[in-house]
């Protein structure tokens, strides 16, 4: 791959769109032509943009190689069902969250205090006055209980590969282990894709991911990113340079722009020219989780959405 800078700003029009859909409201959204909710269309009158490739079997998660069918974006309409997602959820936030390899956004200020013998953190009384973060310079950052940790501070866990945010590198150091399960449904699916390094994103209405291009990594093998929860928009966009009509000697910048409205457990694969397009997130709608992930009784989490980020 070419050399890619993690901290270039990205190109004003795709910016643009990212905040075209940042500042929509639910219905708006429903009536907007431009974007691709593939679940809501039928086969006949999907978007210009997007063709199929593949028919999946809803009642099986193996799929035959997805790299042959020679096309940069992948996007797979509710490939996980409600109660795959509720296995998924259980295990990421009751058992890989309070392991203490996976890091999280809180350990870039915060000493954590871990719950006995690896137990989840939703096993402690919610309303404790217990301390469970204890800030590395209580002069900038204030102490944190069980309830401001599960519902306001946390925002993302790291899987295997620890992904430095600061330096916006992967270390050289041997990674932790990548859950051995979830790394099996991924590759089950995903046949070209080893998972070794994952970003757990938890949104909850009105959160967001500004536009990056996901370049730390020295490979080329595709992205996966799996929904669970509220729908969500989500931006992707490529940049071309093409003969200027002006002078020959002159590049024109083409933008290539695509909005995604992704449901509940729906997947995207970004591979070949789109594994390292722009790509964000403006929008986690309201009210759109599906009841099955919103009740607290069998969820104990507050709902959002988890993104992986699956490297080879």
């Amino acid at each position: 791959m070419t050399n890619l800078d993690p901290h270039e700003r990205p190109p004003d029009g795709i910016r643009a769109v990212y905040k075209k859909y940042q500042k929509m409201k639910s219905y708006q959204l429903a009536l907007d032509p431009d974007i691709v909710d593939l679940p809501g269309q039928s086969l006949p009158n999907r978007d210009p943009k997007i063709r199929v490739v593949k028919e999946l079997d809803p009642g099986s998660l193996q799929c035959t190689n997805i790299k042959t069918c020679q096309v940069g974006l992948h996007i797979i309409p509710s490939l996980l069902p409600s109660e795959i997602q509720l296995i998924l959820l259980s295990r990421l936030l009751h058992r890989d969250l309070s392991h203490p390899s996976h890091l999280t956004n809180i350990h870039n200020h915060y000493n954590v205090s871990y719950p006995p013998g690896n137990s989840s953190f939703f096993t402690l009384p919610p309303n404790s006055p217990d301390i469970v973060a204890h800030p590395i310079d209580p002069s900038i950052h204030r102490p944190v209980t069980t309830l401001q940790l599960l519902n306001k501070k946390m925002r993302w866990v790291t899987l295997g590969g620890q992904y430095d945010w600061t330096k916006k590198n992967y270390p050289n150091s041997p990674p932790p282990p990548f859950p051995s399960d979830i790394g099996q449904l991924l590759e089950d699916v995903f046949t070209d894709t080893k998972a070794e390094a994952a970003i757990v994103n938890l949104y909850s209405p009105g959160d967001t991911l500004s536009m990056h291009r996901d370049v730390a990594e020295s490979s080329a093998t595709g992205l996966i990113s799996v929904s669970l929860g509220c729908d969500a928009v989500f931006i992707i966009g490529t940049t071309s340079s093409s003969s200027s009509e002006c002078r020959d000697d002159d590049a024109a910048i083409q933008e290539n722009v695509v909005a995604l409205r992704l449901r509940s457990g729906s997947a995207v694969y970004m591979s070949g020219p789109s594994r390292f397009a722009w790509h964000g997130v403006p929008q986690i709608i309201p009210g759109t989780c599906p009841e099955a992930l919103r009740t607290r009784s069998q969820m104990n989490m507050r709902p959002g959405e988890a993104g992986w980020r699956g490297r080879g």
